[in-house]
């Protein structure tokens, strides 16, 4: 016996309304709002990558704070 796999986005969408989700996974119907879902998947994608781009940012952070300590130190020991 072989079971579908679940989502995290599907238990989101049975816990907001059974209905809506009984109508979509069972009954095979599309929503109305076909625009606007587009729209919202995109934006979370985008979000997604982001997200994933922010460990390199925080290094170029800590890279960008450790070379201008470095020369406020020269500074100040250079006279």
């Amino acid at each position: 016996m072989s079971y579908k796999w679940v989502n995290a986005s599907e238990l989101a969408e049975y816990a907001y309304c059974r209905r809506a989700w009984w109508l979509r996974h069972v009954r095979g119907l599309r929503s109305a709002n076909v625009r606007q879902l587009e729209s919202g998947s995109a934006y979370h994608r985008g979000h997604g990558r982001r997200v994933q781009g922010a460990p390199m940012l925080r290094k170029i952070a800590y890279a960008l704070i450790f070379a201008a300590v470095f020369l406020l130190i020269f500074q100040w020991l250079g006279g």
